[in-house]
């Protein structure tokens, strides 16, 4: 896999980027989106394949891309196939700071380092050449607006930036509210993404996330008991502000990537 193509996960974190303040739109779920993005970059690469609602390992061979590449190979040790929503809601500690690590090391960001309430080191990430971040934009923009069906690299782009909320973040206000359901509406033309899509959004609601409890028999005093299942939802995790990573399913929290206390 040649590294002259930027990855989905590297788009999909340079569209979340704020050029006024170097923070990240969406942080919390922008997490589960990278993960995501690795799935559809390594289904593109040909190296996995969907199976239903399962993602399975069809070609083992590494991509040359180092972190695509540990995704797969926690795929390949799996064994068998893995639900997309159980990967992507699994705990992705440190994948956001480690695609900022990769995007300022290509010179595509550079760091800002700074203070939180004066006291914390905090690193802020602004783009280093702007016109890569326009190109990006030009894409979801000309595909909203033309209603051509897109690439499946664009398509599956789009759907992940649904998937996460950037939509408002690209697309805010009034205005653009016929955009950000034009942009909702991409998911349908690429299959991996719009599973993988889903998926994100799943996680995000509590969906699909836990397993199922054992049966319950009701063991009441005078019946024969027959055995009642009860299933139970995931709960919903309230959305949190100004806080640093944890290690549960969305590991990061807050705008600000800090080098020093932060996962």
């Amino acid at each position: 896999m040649g590294r002259s193509r930027r990855t989905i996960p590297e788009e999909l974190l340079l569209l979340a980027l704020d050029p006024a303040t170097g923070t990240t739109a969406q942080p919390q779920s922008l997490d589960l989106g990278l993960a995501g993005a690795q799935l559809v970059e390594l289904a593109l690469a040909g190296r996995i394949a969907p199976d239903g609602d399962r993602i399975a390992v069809v070609h083992p061979r590494p991509t040359g891309d180092p972190t695509l590449d540990t995704a797969l190979e926690l795929l390949r040790r799996r064994g068998s196939p893995v639900r997309a929503v159980h990967w992507i809601g699994g705990p992705r500690l440190g994948l956001r700071q480690t695609y900022l690590t990769h995007l300022e090391r290509c010179g595509m960001v550079h760091a800002v380092a700074g203070q939180m309430c004066g006291v914390l080191p905090t690193t802020r990430y602004q783009a280093t050449d702007t016109a890569i971040s326009r190109e990006i934009r030009s894409r979801l923009d000309s595909a909203i607006r033309t209603g051509v069906p897109p690439d499946p690299r664009t398509a599956a782009l789009a759907a992940l930036a649904h998937a996460v909320g950037l939509g408002k973040h690209l697309y805010p206000g009034n205005e653009g509210r016929s955009s950000r359901s034009r942009l909702r509406d991409l998911i349908r033309h690429d299959p991996m993404g719009g599973l993988v899509a889903h998926a994100v959004m799943d996680v995000q609601n509590g969906v699909g996330t836990q397993p199922r409890r054992a049966p319950a028999t009701a063991g009441t005093a005078g019946g024969g008991g027959s055995g009642r299942r009860a299933a139970v939802r995931a709960p919903v995790e309230p959305a949190a502000v100004g806080t640093v990573g944890t290690s549960r399913a969305v590991p990061h929290r807050g705008g600000v990537m800090a080098r020093a206390g932060a996962s």
